[in-house]
């Protein structure tokens, strides 16, 4: 009888084995028995440490595969794409797996995989997929960039404040990044509307949205207001930026530009600790002052940050946009006037700033202190004498628009409030092509501009 009974429990092994692998059943230690996947989704890239040759892949399962164990479950297999169309998946690359706990009431669990592609060759284009014997995602491909290149144009685009309901420009985004029209795309806040919303739910649909978008091309972001919830965990978690700060503050090179990214939230959400906001605010020196250097400027001579609250609007908010209450990322926080941003973008001749929040899209004149600095009445935007700010945050999401103040700023230049995206063009040392691309205009161009500049550096004292 004991004989029968191993050889039936040995037959309900492999049957159960079976079902976990095809269809992903196994026994849950909490539940009982229940669903377990192992299937990637929600696949997504991000530039690693050196741009060129680096590609960082990030994806979740809802439960861990066994062979964990034996090192074999967080795994990228990728090749080059060959002249022929056809790739052999003939590299591997390993990496981590870490168990992210929502803090919703459901406390839902998932595995957060990242992978670091290393030793890339720039300039070329790569398939890959990611998984295990348990399960494999789609495969894709992306294409690396030149070697640490300032003499290539890259193109990007650009917008805030997208959610898992009414993401009106996804479509579009989506054609255009399998068209090849972008080389990285920069999310500047607010996602899903939002990611801890029904246990993280709402997390996993965006996420598995713009996965057409994002296991295409490096999708570089920044928290906003709406990543708050749990000391933005569900942002820290699913996103894997340059650096070591959790994604909140990065900077990355892309031709001949230098990006910053910067965490806008770290001046509202105190609760979480003073501590980020003076760190950040000493990288940010650090991280400007060096790329202002001359020969630095001279290899790059492009900065352009991006963070999600803008340091100017133009509406009618209840709080921190207008001149009476300020904005503490631009003055710095309340009375004490510490840590304000807009001076420090200013003595380090950054050259665009654009942010997200609202949901519009604004092109401002080139501002310092609430006083327009153009280059010159007939070509504002040709050697400018302070910094340009775009505000991008018109990407779709339930809130839906926001209305412009019937008396707009006189440093207002364009605005719109169709929902869309910008686009970026960085075409050398000297020209950089901004236009906005309007998805209730069937994707017309709704406003473009050129920022031209013979130097890069500091700006003028002004008294």
């Amino acid at each position: 009888m004991k004989a029968l009974q191993l050889f039936l429990l040995a037959v309900l092994t492999v049957v159960a084995t079976g079902l976990e692998t095809s269809q992903g059943r196994a026994n849950d230690s909490k539940e009982g028995l229940g669903i377990v996947h192992y299937q990637p989704e929600q696949v997504h890239l991000a530039f690693g440490e050196r741009t060129a040759s680096e590609m960082v892949v990030t994806w979740s399962t809802r439960s861990l595969p066994p062979d964990l164990q034996v090192g074999m479950t967080t795994i990228v297999e990728y090749g080059l794409l060959e002249a022929s169309g056809q790739s052999k998946l003939s590299q591997t690359a390993r990496g981590t797996a870490t168990k992210f706990v929502d803090g919703g009431r459901k406390k839902a669990t998932q595995f957060i995989h990242r992978v670091t592609l290393r030793n890339l060759k720039p300039n070329s284009t790569y398939v890959y997929h990611c998984g295990s014997s348990y399960g494999w995602s789609s495969v894709f491909q992306f294409r690396t960039v030149p070697e640490a290149s300032a003499d290539w144009s890259p193109s990007l685009a650009i917008y805030g404040d997208m959610g898992n309901e009414n993401a009106q420009s996804l479509a579009r985004l989506q054609e255009e990044t399998q068209r090849g029209m972008y080389d990285a795309i920069i999310h500047v806040g607010d996602f899903a509307y939002d990611m801890d919303t029904s246990n993280a739910a709402v997390g996993d649909a965006y996420m598995r949205q713009i996965e057409s978008v994002a296991a295409y091309v490096p999708y570089m972001v920044c928290p906003g207001n709406h990543e708050e919830k749990y000391n933005f965990s569900n942002y820290r978690a699913r996103f894997n930026m340059p650096g070591d700060t959790d994604s909140l503050w990065y900077s990355f090179n892309l031709g001949p530009v230098h990006f910053v990214s910067f965490s806008t939230e770290v001046y509202y959400f105190l609760g979480y600790g003073f501590k980020l906001l003076t760190k950040q605010f000493e990288w940010l020196e650090q991280d400007l002052a060096e790329a202002n250097l001359p020969e630095n400027r001279a290899k790059r001579p492009w900065i352009v940050t991006y963070g999600h609250r803008p340091m100017y609007c133009s509406d009618e908010k209840e709080y921190d946009c207008n001149k009476q209450l300020e904005t503490y990322i631009r003055q710095g926080l309340p009375m004490l006037k510490w840590f304000g941003l807009e001076d420090l973008f200013y003595k380090h001749g950054v050259d665009v700033e654009i942010f997200a929040h609202e949901h519009f899209y604004t092109r401002l004149w080139p501002i310092y202190d609430f006083k327009v600095y153009n280059g010159s009445a007939e070509a504002p935007y040709t050697n400018p004498k302070a910094p340009i700010q775009i505000i991008t945050g018109s990407a779709g999401c339930k809130e839906e628009r926001e209305p412009f103040s019937k008396d707009l700023p006189e440093w207002n230049a364009y605005h719109s409030n169709d929902y869309g995206y910008t686009r970026l063009k960085a075409h050398n040392g000297t020209h950089l092509y901004f236009e906005q691309v309007s998805d209730d205009k069937d994707g017309q161009i709704v406003d473009s501009f050129w920022v031209i500049k013979d130097s890069h550096g500091s700006y003028p004292e002004v008294q």
